[in-house]
């Protein structure tokens, strides 16, 4: 708990228990003011505020639940303990409903009302703290559920604020872990068709022989297995968005059909002869270089271009590390409520550590990280020794690999320009992994002037 002393009402028209309550939480270390009726107690609060107020139910004037009720109406914060010997279900239950932190009956053990006390304080403290850390994050520095601060994320947000309020195809890139799909739920559900469906399709986690099938349906009898007419996901997603996760894993044929769905607004399912129109924005996102798999023959150029009318890109994590603090306190906001922790605050030594981890998983991994952590963490505050140790080891976690180019001259020949613009796009992948990110040092790295660098990674679609 924080240094700074906890202010606390006593309010009970038993004076011997008034001033017994007081002796022993000034005890503990707060700051104790008492009222011997619930009318003295609210005028109390209307002039200064308390962190929790400890009053009892039957008192002469002004009941109990007056002043739960009044303490609340002027501080929803405010944590408020119920005590009464009269206790019954029905009064347990109004307090609760009126907002009672607990409710308490006579006698009761000291270090029972102590650990209630403790712990009802610390709900309050992690209460102001997330409010806090939300007001630090602030609206400019998210949107949906994106949050980073870093200029590239910046450019994000004004892209997806002006794409959302249209219904056109757009394509976000990115390694695996940057928050493709956060991008493409923002887009959807703060535009027109919020209130319409979202279909997400792992393009790359559906069987090659199914994938028609649960893209466009099928009609019973038209294989085995089809024992009943199916719609396919297109289908379901009429009049909303479908979002087209990993597509460069979708097979040449689906492609086909995939092209004249972006082009005619139609389909057939598989083994049925009519044809299904229906009106829906497609969102694509892949970690491959699609510009590449057209070149080489694993993706229609036809259909890369009808995808491509916007492109976002998101910058890997590393390439973004003024974003890592933001993210991690946003993940322990996040993970202390999903899983009942108060957390307070991560350490700066371990800040200092996941700021200088590359997360090779990027924004998937920091989430997963600080997800363990908090589960584990027994104290107020994530410490360097709560890491797990990849952070501070990165050899144990996963490799980022390069692959080297085939050297080798066939019969058939090679295409020269290929292979050396392959090695050129590596060469400057590895100079900015070196310069984390920062272009005029992966230049001067390569031995390139600035102007250079920024042909050659719009060249390579590497902005």
């Amino acid at each position: 708990m924080e240094d700074i002393k906890r202010k606390i009402l006593v309010v009970d028209d038993e004076e011997s228990l008034r001033e017994f309550l007081e002796i022993m939480l000034k005890r503990e270390g707060y700051e104790i003011t008492t009222a011997a009726d619930g009318d003295k107690a609210i005028k109390l609060m209307k002039k200064q505020s308390f962190d929790l107020v400890l009053t009892d139910l039957q008192m002469p004037k002004v009941h109990g639940m007056e002043v739960l009720a009044q303490a609340k109406d002027m501080d929803p914060e405010i944590v408020v303990i119920v005590i009464t010997a009269f206790g019954s279900t029905e009064s347990a239950v109004e307090a609760m409903k009126l907002g009672a932190y607990d409710y308490i009956t006579k006698p009761f053990k000291i270090d029972e009302i102590k650990l209630i006390i403790k712990k009802a304080l610390e709900k309050r403290i992690l209460s102001r703290e997330n409010k806090q850390m939300k007001r630090e994050l602030g609206e400019q520095y998210q949107f949906g559920n994106l949050v980073g601060s870093a200029q590239s994320m910046i450019k994000i947000y004004d892209l997806i604020g002006r794409v959302c309020e249209t219904k056109t195809n757009v394509l976000i890139t990115g390694e695996s872990g940057t928050g493709k799909e956060l991008v493409a739920k923002a887009i959807h559900y703060n535009g027109p068709l919020k209130d319409k469906p979202f279909v997400t399709v792992n393009c790359g986690a559906i069987p090659e022989n199914l994938m028609e099938s649960e893209l466009f349906g099928h009609k019973k009898g038209s294989f085995t297995g089809a024992i009943v007419d199916k719609a396919g996901l297109f289908e379901v997603a009429n009049g909303g968005t479908i979002f087209l996760d990993e597509i460069g894993e979708l097979p040449l044929q689906v492609q086909v059909k995939l092209l004249r769905v972006l082009q005619d607004k139609s389909f057939r399912k598989v083994g049925g002869t009519e044809d299904i129109t229906v009106n829906v924005r497609i969102m694509a996102a892949t970690n491959r270089n699609l510009a590449h798999e057209v070149e080489n023959g694993n993706f229609r150029e036809d259909l890369y271009y009808r995808l491509n009318v916007i492109h976002i890109h998101i910058p890997p994590l590393r390439e973004r590390k003024e974003d890592i603090a933001l993210l991690a306190k946003h993940f322990l906001e996040k993970h202390n409520v999903q899983l009942g922790k108060n957390i307070m605050k991560i350490s700066k030594e371990a800040m200092d550590a996941l700021q200088a981890y590359d997360f090779p998983g990027n924004v998937r991994e920091l989430e997963n990280i600080i997800e363990r952590t908090v589960s584990l963490e027994q104290g107020a505050a994530i410490l360097p020794e709560s890491l797990p140790p990849v952070i501070f080891h990165p050899s144990m976690g996963i490799q980022r690999k390069v692959e080297a180019p085939d050297l080798t001259v066939s019969l058939d020949g090679v295409k020269l320009e290929k292979i050396v613009e392959e090695i050129e796009r590596q060469l400057i992948e590895k100079a900015l992994e070196k310069s984390g990110g920062v272009k005029k040092k992966a230049a001067d790295l390569l031995g390139i002037s600035f102007r250079s660098m920024r042909y050659r990674l719009e060249k390579y679609d590497m902005e």
